[in-house]
């Protein structure tokens, strides 16, 4: 039998978008199973729980409403915030640091492009000075804001760094763009470092990019479609079946829970499930 979904997973949440949820979507019969996605990032795990499809039908109405053009730049958006959360929680611990750079008026890039030349050179004088004193091989994510200010006729722009560069007196000092400069060393929470990401991701009204080394590991994704029963399904999401005593056993207690999500759709049948958890110490 064949099984549709949407090709890619992280469109299922922006679509279900409700939180009130209707009985009768369960019981959907183009409904063929429930799939199981994991994405473990360093110490934090995602669940995530959709169904499979008997039939293209039932996407057909989603797929329309999904490719207007407001709804693909905002699921860009919120797809590269999800990655890049993953990426810095996989990657980054709190003995790593981030950073803010800014520019002094006369040393301000004219484009977006100038600016990450700009910040490569600088990225190149840290990885110069970790390899002549012995520290770990560089690894960083940057993200570029470049700003028009109309009012004062200018643009701005600035860079937001996470690296593993342990020095920041040193990191400071090799930035050679004049005006601001800050380190402080990461601090993770329950999410990792989702806070963090999100706020430098923030969507501005200039233009944002962000870059990564090409040593970074990525998150570990495994799908499996034989996992929940429609009637399990149902308990967890009524909250009949305990999520966290739930979750807890399935990854057989080796993470604590932190947060859960259930959510229907106007468009498409069945229901979204989302688990977050972190690794016991």
């Amino acid at each position: 039998m064949a099984k549709y979904t949407f090709s890619n997973y992280d469109d299922l949440d922006e679509l279900y978008e409700q939180s009130e949820l209707n009985l009768s979507l369960f019981d959907d019969k183009r409904i063929i199973c429930y799939r199981k996605k994991t994405i473990k990032s360093g110490n934090y795990l995602e669940c995530e729980i959709y169904p499979i499809w008997n039939t293209p039908k039932a996407l057909s109405r989603a797929k329309k409403i999904h490719e207007s053009k407001e709804a693909q730049k905002n699921l860009n958006q919120k797809n590269a915030t999800k990655n890049l959360i993953r990426l810095i929680n996989t990657n980054f611990t709190d003995s790593d640091i981030w950073a803010t750079f800014t520019y002094e008026t006369r040393k301000l890039p004219q484009s977006v492009d100038a600016a990450q030349k700009e910040f490569s050179k600088y990225l190149r004088r840290l990885k110069y000075y970790a390899n002549k004193h012995g520290f770990p091989p560089l690894k960083y994510v940057y993200i570029t804001e470049f700003e028009d200010d109309p009012e004062k006729g200018r643009h701005r722009v600035h860079h937001h760094v996470v690296t593993n560069f342990p020095d920041r007196d040193v990191a400071e000092k090799l930035w050679k763009g004049g005006a601001r400069k800050q380190t402080r060393r990461l601090q993770s929470d329950e999410s990792g470092y989702e806070g963090l990401t999100r706020y430098v991701m923030k969507d501005p009204r200039g233009t944002k990019r962000y870059v990564t080394s090409r040593n970074l590991k990525k998150p570990i994704i495994t799908v499996s479609d034989a996992y929940l029963t429609r009637k399990k399904i149902k308990k967890l999401a009524y909250g009949e079946l305990d999520p966290q005593i739930f979750f807890e056993k399935a990854y057989k207690d080796r993470y604590e829970f932190t947060s859960f999500q259930t959510k229907t759709s106007q468009y498409i049948p069945g229901v979204y499930i989302y688990a977050k958890m972190r690794r016991k110490n």
